[in-house]
């Protein structure tokens, strides 16, 4: 492999991310890449340490062995995740086995280049410490079955924020999203009453008394209620101020971890001492608040509170937005009064509703947004991106159409120019027919002059104001925040030379920002930025999905290949005037070519065009190895300008879809 190819692999690794480019070398140096089939162990529980490893692509399963020889599953591990630490830092034996679910391709840094990579890059050995302190939690006093757990507390500064119905839906998403198993920490104080058991349809469930002074290493299992979905319930009573709760319910958590990976602390909207410090055992704390000022401030004081009178870590706080009131003001007056970033935005119910909404009415938008989050904190995401090539980018009409078939979850969508244009479209909530019913707009060859306005060819020989109309048309004063998913859209800072990914704001004037190619369009001006075509620095956005933390990604690259577009040049050459007036006739798309020829003596558009797709094939390949799945649908005998064929660029896309599907499913399954 290229260095500049491994070089580029690695620094997407989250943990290698934010190394000095020394440090990169370093580990450029000190690694390798291994190549390991479906089914193909990596090593074997008993084996003596050997390496780091580090998922690129793929998926590996971490599993031990009963005394009856059955395989115990402890997790499935995706992209950016890392493995064999505990053996590699302790000396041990391993304690697990490692196996590809799939095809895979692993970084490798081998036992004794490793402690050598720790000594040049002290802080690494940091983050491995936590990591490994993490794991080994509580192993000496209770066997290990889980391989890692996430505690999530549930809190509101106030009562009625809908914080045990989120709380309920969210355990129920984690578990049908992972297939891991889930528990919910029920805590109240002696005078309220219980509602989740009724909710999971549980009867008289048992309840511990934090306050009691029970030794929990005697803890009855019957306090642990199993419901026949997928979720169970620890109920609790606690003291306000009592010490001794606390300290029981941190030494209950040190069992729960062993056996739970998900472990949901709903906790009352109290800020007593007691409370706090539970909050405080947390890995992640969501606050749920209304859109209403009022609620707002509350959830900025508190929020505030946390960080300055505990030491809050500000990325353990998630605010989630509960749409249960109706906005008097908008979302940049939300953030203004909140002061921070809202994580997440749940729609409203209806008062009579389903409870276990992600059971009863899974496709309402409700479900929808807590099933999204649920992917996001078990990190699990799906993202699709769409990339550049303008006719060739109708492509991804067919592919949503499938991804619309087959019900194929997609958390987060991003898109360069053509790709920006569809994806904006998808995320507004327009189906994959009726984004090929817009491209009718351009049934006939000479429908494309709608777009184009000419100017003195100075930044671009088209000014664009005919695009933008187009776009208005069909985006009108929508904003990201009326996207059905969240959309990034890609475009290139002119000045900086660097890509700008666009998720505020019109939409309208991020698309256009991101359809401006250079040397056709003027660049176009976005606040205070002038901005091109995404697809000049991210003609398949991998990249920017990844460093919001998405594991799956599905690329659909429609960018010719270098060996495409020699193929596609060399036809053009042979349309010369031995063709028939009726050959003529059906190569009408071209009139717009010769129109441009006639102004300006060459082919203008093929030579930008043809110039930049050389470039960006070269790019989106590379950015396409830091994808799970690339869709590359054939275009042969398409041409980028054919505007009108977008019926027959659908279907090449679709076909391509429906070839991959197995490996889809497999990916977003897992």
């Amino acid at each position: 492999m290229d260095i500049k190819d491994k070089e580029f692999i690695i620094k997407e690794l989250p943990f290698f991310a934010g190394l000095t480019e020394s440090e990169l070398a370093t580990i450029c140096q000190a690694s390798e890449i291994a190549d390991y089939r479906k089914g193909e162990v990596i090593y074997e529980e008993g084996s003596s340490p050997s390496a780091f490893y580090c998922i690129i692509s793929g998926r590996v399963e971490i599993y031990t062995k009963d005394s009856a020889g059955s395989r115990l599953t402890l997790e499935y591990l995706h992209r950016g995740k890392y493995f064999g630490i505990i053996s590699l830092l302790t000396g041990e034996a391993h304690s697990v086995t490692s196996s590809a679910i799939n095809d895979c391709r692993v970084l490798v840094i081998k036992k004794d280049n490793f402690d050598l990579v720790l000594k040049k890059i002290p802080r690494l050995a940091i983050d491995l410490s936590r990591t490994l302190s993490r794991r080994l939690k509580r192993k000496d006093m209770h066997q290990k079955r889980i391989f890692e757990s996430t505690v999530i507390s549930i809190f509101s500064s106030y009562s009625h924020a809908g914080k045990t119905v989120y709380a309920l839906n969210l355990a129920l998403s984690l578990n049908r999203q992972t297939h891991k198993s889930v528990i919910i920490l029920d805590i109240l104080p002696r005078e309220k009453t219980h509602t989740l058991p009724q909710r999971l349809e549980i009867e008289e469930p048992p309840i511990f008394d934090l306050s009691s002074g029970a030794n929990i290493y005697e803890l009855p299992k019957d306090f642990v209620c199993k419901s026949k979905f997928g979720v169970d319930l620890f109920c609790f009573y606690y003291q306000e101020d009592d010490d001794g709760c606390l300290k029981r319910l941190v030494e209950i958590l040190s069992l729960l971890v062993n056996d739970y990976h998900y472990i949901l602390l709903d906790l009352p909207a109290a800020m007593d001492r007691a409370i706090i410090s539970m909050l405080n055992q947390s890995d992640l704390i969501h606050i749920l608040s209304s859109p209403d000022p009022v609620d707002l401030k509350r959830t900025n004081n508190l929020i505030n509170r946390l960080k300055k009178d505990y030491n809050f870590d500000p990325q353990k706080i998630k605010t989630i937005i509960n749409e249960y009131k109706l906005s008097k003001i908008n979302y940049s007056q939300q953030l203004d009064i909140l002061g921070q970033e809202i994580f997440a935005t749940i729609p409203k119910i209806e008062f009579n509703a389903a409870q276990r909404l992600v059971i009863d009415d899974p496709d309402c938008e409700y479900s929808k947004s807590v099933r999204r989050i649920a992917r996001q904190v078990a990190d699990c995401l799906v993202g699709l991106v769409l990339g550049v090539g303008v006719g060739y980018g109708f492509c991804h009409i067919g592919v949503l159409k499938v991804i619309e078939d087959e019900d194929i979850p997609i958390d987060v969508i991003a898109g360069s120019s053509i790709g920006a244009l569809i994806a904006g479209l998808w995320a507004i909530g327009k189906s994959s027919g009726e984004i090929l019913e817009i491209t009718r707009e351009f049934k006939e060859p000479k429908h494309i002059w709608g777009l184009i306005d000419m100017t003195f060819p100075r930044l671009g020989f088209i000014r664009g104001n005919k695009l933008y109309r187009f776009l208005r048309r069909h985006f009108g004063e929508k904003t990201f925040y009326d996207v059905k998913l969240p959309l990034k859209i890609i475009a290139s800072n002119v000045r900086r030379k660097e890509p700008k990914i666009l998720d505020k704001g019109l939409l309208v004037d991020a698309i256009m920002a991101s359809c401006s190619m250079p040397g056709v369009f003027a660049p176009f001006k976005f606040k205070e930025e002038f901005l091109f075509d995404g697809g000049v620095t991210n003609p398949l956005p991998t990249e920017p999905l990844l460093k919001m933390g998405v594991r799956k990604i599905i690329a659909v690259n429609v960018t010719p290949s270098r060996e495409d577009i020699l193929k596609q040049l060399a036809k053009l050459k042979d349309r010369s005037p031995r063709e028939s007036g009726q050959d003529a006739r059906e190569r009408k798309p071209f009139g717009l070519l010769g129109r441009l020829k006639s102004i300006f003596n060459l082919n203008i558009l093929d030579f930008i065009f043809s110039s930049v797709e050389v470039l960006q094939s070269e790019v989106a390949r590379r950015e396409g190895e830091l994808a799970d799945i690339v869709l590359h649908p054939d275009t042969t005998g398409l041409f980028w300008l054919e505007l009108h064929k977008a019926d027959e660029f659908a279907r090449r896309g679709e076909a391509e879809a429906r070839k991959n599907l197995d490996k889809i499913r497999q990916l977003v399954n897992e």
